[in-house]
């Protein structure tokens, strides 16, 4: 078996104490999940609804689940009664959809707000004037079953350093702007997630609160 506790603990021990980690398991199997979670590890991120709902059948419950890929609006449903946090809204119709969907189980459920700052066009996210658009239009203020917590983003896949730490910056100069002028006095928002089994090192450099970090820990996904 992959060396789920040793890798665990590496990626664990060269983080900050600031820094959390979501381990990526989506396409992993669930005693790859176990083994993480038998060391201490809480926090998974899952991207497809249906494998989802599967491991939170068969996995211990206090397991946080964080979806971080593209969510179609037509599948909030499927995962509200049960995800933590939602790392991946790019947009006001999703938005409206899981306060529509938490609503009818009287949750409040937790998110993040995507960026696409990397400079490839297959990845999802609001450009920083949507966001912008989105957070001044104050429709998410009515909101009683979302809680904004902060902002996601990935960086472009490129050996690049210097532009991965580039496009992390303007994240995070990004972060302090909105949280300057929309939630200056709200506690909730102070998440920062970006870094990945690549990159998260840079991210970290780059005031980076959450890390989502899959391969390295799990090895090469089984499809």
């Amino acid at each position: 078996m992959y060396d789920v506790k040793g890798n665990l603990h590496k990626v664990l021990n060269s983080l900050p104490e600031c820094v959390r980690l979501v381990a990526v398991s989506k396409y992993h199997p669930d005693e790859f999940v176990m083994a993480a979670y038998e060391e201490g590890q809480r926090m998974f991120g899952e991207s497809h609804e249906q494998e989802l709902r599967r491991k939170v059948q068969s996995l211990p419950k206090d397991i946080q689940w964080h979806f971080i890929g593209h969510l179609q609006t037509n599948k909030v449903k499927y995962i509200v009664p049960y995800i933590d946090m939602i790392e991946a809204v790019d947009s006001l119709k999703l938005l409206r959809e899981i306060e529509k969907q938490a609503a009818k189980h009287n949750r409040k459920v937790k998110v993040l707000l995507e960026l696409h700052i990397a400079e490839e066009a297959t990845k999802y996210g609001l450009t920083l004037d949507a966001c912008r658009e989105l957070l001044a239009d104050g429709e998410w203020r009515d909101m009683k079953h979302v809680q904004i917590c902060g902002l996601m983003m990935m960086a472009s896949f490129t050996d690049n350093e210097a532009q991965i730490a580039s496009e992390f910056k303007t994240a995070s100069e990004f972060f302090d702007e909105m949280k300057k002028t929309y939630f200056a006095a709200d506690d909730s928002f102070c998440e920062r997630s970006w870094g990945m089994s690549d990159d998260y090192q840079i991210a970290v450099q780059h005031e980076s609160t959450i890390v989502r970090i899959g391969t390295t820990i799990f090895g090469p996904r089984i499809y």
